[in-house]
């Protein structure tokens, strides 16, 4: 009873500081966002793309080197490492408000390399234990609440304290990164997996070239059709984050600075409870089919709901929300259950990180691209409609993918359990 105890107690802990922590991490990436920067232009293109793409295309790079770099990760001195990192985004922001525009455009790139390798250490604190299920969704979920609450930290600063739109991510970080402190001293206070985790989830190793290369030949269709889900979901993600005020404008319809975090809680709390739910499916190989049954179930959902609003039979509150929802149900699960139990379900020894950094690589890849494609081939649509036709092509696309990703590795585990190379794959 008191190792149950101890272990729920410290599953608890886990999940708690980990959302607290990248929540904050978040905010120094997404909260620049809810500012138009209007009146310049950079090549011909609009300087908020510009900006957005630059550090979008930051972010990418660092999840190309993140592909070894977090597949090699030691597990010692990773909070200073973070403290690092954090301290470059932050300054490249002081640099974002000393040089004066459009000629400040490159420092978000510098912002987003340093962030897109924090991902990846937070989770390696909690991968390969009985409760990533849970632990993985409170971090998972820290992605939808924490845009929406630097959101609207942001607005408040220049709505009530007059600071400007330049400034105003400097000073939303710095609001974040006090209580960041205190969190990634927590981070270290984690114990790691025990024995019992061990068994059940599979030890989690570092991974050299050789791993890395062996384990996508092992699984190389099934590895593209979930990147290429990926790359869907990443860009619907990266547009809806980036333009989500631009569209409540072009909507109409009007808004308050804390309409935000309100969409974004709702849809944090039943991300939540969905995915922490999978902590009861013992079944390592049923539970990695299900998440992507909640993956499909996410296109759906987002597809049915955009068509509604195109019909105008929803107001746009209840699109946005019930099309982040959606988003969040296909998005959520590649950086909390999906890989993590494909790992347990193929008793592969391996981690997490190199998987999603291998995802994320060409998912922000392709995100990249989404912003300068609608601002040069679509120049008079706006972002509302832009995001509207995109969700309808990517939801019968994620759906089309899924189907055929089902039936890959429900295959490969029967060709692998009758090879008899994994042992216990139906664990």
């Amino acid at each position: 009873m008191t190792a149950s105890r101890n272990s729920l107690l410290t599953s608890v802990f886990a999940a708690a500081i980990c959302f607290a922590a990248y929540a904050c991490i978040i905010s120094f990436r997404k909260a620049f966002n809810v500012a138009p920067y209007a009146g310049y232009q950079i090549f011909g293109l609009d300087y908020k793309v510009v900006i957005i793409t630059s550090q979008v295309g930051g972010y990418m790079l660092s999840k190309f080197y993140g592909i070894k770099f977090i597949a090699e990760l030691k597990r010692i001195g990773r909070e200073k490492l973070i403290l690092l990192l954090m301290g470059i985004s932050w300054f490249a922001w002081l640099l974002f408000a000393l040089i004066p525009p459009p000629y400040n455009f490159w420092t978000l790139a510098i912002n987003g390399f340093p962030l897109g390798m924090l991902w990846g250490i937070l989770f390696s604190y909690v991968e390969g234990r009985r409760a990533t299920d849970f632990i993985g969704a409170s971090l998972a979920v820290s992605f939808i609440f924490g845009p929406g609450l630097a959101k609207s930290v942001a607005q408040f600063l220049m709505n009530d304290w007059g600071v400007g739109e330049y400034w105003m991510p400097f000073f939303t970080s710095l609001v974040f990164f006090i209580p960041l402190l205190l969190f990634v001293y927590l981070l270290t206070k984690i114990p790691p997996p025990d024995a019992e985790d061990v068994a059940q989830r599979t030890e989690r190793v570092v991974m050299t070239a050789k791993d890395r290369w062996q384990f996508v030949k092992t699984f190389l269709p099934g590895i593209l059709l979930l990147v290429l889900i990926y790359i869907f979901v990443t860009m619907l993600r990266e547009v809806r984050d980036g333009f989500m005020a631009d569209m409540w404008k072009a909507s109409g319809e009007s808004y308050s600075a804390g309409v935000f975090a309100q969409t974004e809680m709702l849809i944090s709390i039943v991300i939540l409870v969905l995915i922490a739910a999978m902590v009861v499916i013992k079944n390592n190989m049923r539970a990695f089919m299900i998440s992507q049954l909640i993956m499909m179930g996410g296109f759906l959902l987002s597809g049915i709901i955009t068509w509604l609003y195109l019909q105008k039979q929803v107001s746009t509150f209840q699109w946005m929300t019930l099309v982040g929802l959606g988003l969040y149900m296909t998005y959520i699960p590649y950086n909390s259950i999906l890989f993590d139990r494909m790992i347990a379900a193929f008793s592969y020894a391996a981690n997490v990180g190199f998987l999603i950094y291998l995802a994320d690589s060409f998912g922000y890849l392709a995100s990249v691209s989404a912003p300068i494609t609608k601002n040069i081939f679509t120049i008079k649509m706006n972002w509302l409609n832009f995001y509207t036709n995109l969700v309808m092509i990517t939801s019968i696309a994620g759906v089309i993918f899924i189907i055929i990703s089902l039936f890959y590795f429900e295959r490969k585990r029967k060709v692998l359990l009758n090879a008899g190379e994994v042992k216990n794959v139906r664990k």
